[in-house]
């Protein structure tokens, strides 16, 4: 049995579970940028593995999912909460099978299932952090509907409120914008956020807790500048290919470490959706 609960996005990262990925499945179908060279994809995920390891993060490492590229990404199938998780529904056709994987994994070691969406409901993990302890902020988007926040809202309030904010149409629903996307708290106190994008209403609700917002380099938005992960407060990890946004959080304090992500990001994903958090204190 493992130790779990997670209320923040900012908090000491105790523990994690990652799924490496599978040498078996159809990555172009999965919208995975071509070409992809699969024995470097499993270097780089070795090597961001063994990055948490060395910052103090206990890392559960599931087994890789055959004929589900976009298993590697864990923070979307189920989503940790204080009491439990809550096993979520895809929005992206060829990712249906995750999160009864990922639920059933999570049950093995002993972490309480909440509740899970159904029927017309789908939200995926990327749109959901925590914006205190008490308030989840979820994202309505392509991958996540109305239904699904209904649906939460039913399992998790009046412990958890939730607010939900509006995303844009942007590249439309054939393209991943998560809320994670266009925000990614680094401290109680700092965040950065990719403006252009960001919910006016998210950047407002930030501004009230006392978040300073660190504007993304425009020219980081493609290499996932904005998908950080903080592994203690000021502590954090990036993709390679993000000077500016290292050299910006760098200047603010933070200590910034970097892995290379060459193949990675070409699934449209960074450290924040490579890893699904288990206990944060």
């Amino acid at each position: 049995m493992v130790e779990f609960g997670v209320t923040s996005m900012v908090g000491e990262l105790r523990s994690v579970a990652v799924r490496p990925p599978s040498m078996v499945g159809n990555y172009e179908v999965a919208h995975w940028a071509q070409p992809l060279n699969l024995d470097l994809l499993a270097k780089q995920h070795a090597q961001f593995v063994a990055l948490l390891e060395r910052l103090g993060c206990g890392v559960l490492e599931l087994d890789p999912a055959d004929e589900m590229p976009d298993a590697i990404f864990t923070y979307d199938p189920c989503f940790v909460a204080g009491t439990g998780f809550i096993e979520l529904r895809g929005g992206k056709e060829v990712r249906s099978a995750e999160p009864p994987l990922m639920s059933a994994e999570l049950q093995r070691q002993g972490i309480p299932l909440i509740g899970c969406l159904t029927g017309e409901a789908t939200a995926d993990g990327g749109d959901m952090f925590w914006l205190d302890d008490q308030t989840l902020a979820v994202g309505r988007s392509y991958r996540t509907n109305d239904v699904a926040i209904a649906q939460l809202r039913a399992m998790l309030e009046p412990a958890v409120m939730i607010e939900a904010f509006d995303l844009p149409h942007d590249m439309g629903p054939e393209y991943c914008l998560h809320l994670m996307s266009v925000v990614s708290p680094v401290r109680d106190d700092l965040a950065v956020v990719y403006e252009r994008l960001a919910p006016i209403r998210l950047l407002e609700a930030l501004r009230s807790r006392g978040v300073e917002l660190l504007p993304l380099p425009e020219a980081d938005y493609a290499t996932l500048g904005c998908n950080v992960l903080t592994i203690r407060p000021g502590v954090v990890v990036i993709a390679s290919g993000n000077d500016s946004t290292v050299q910006l959080l760098r200047h603010h304090g933070v200590e910034v470490h970097v892995y290379e992500a060459s193949e990675i990001t070409k699934g449209e994903g960074g450290p924040t959706c490579l890893t699904r958090p288990l206990l944060r204190r």
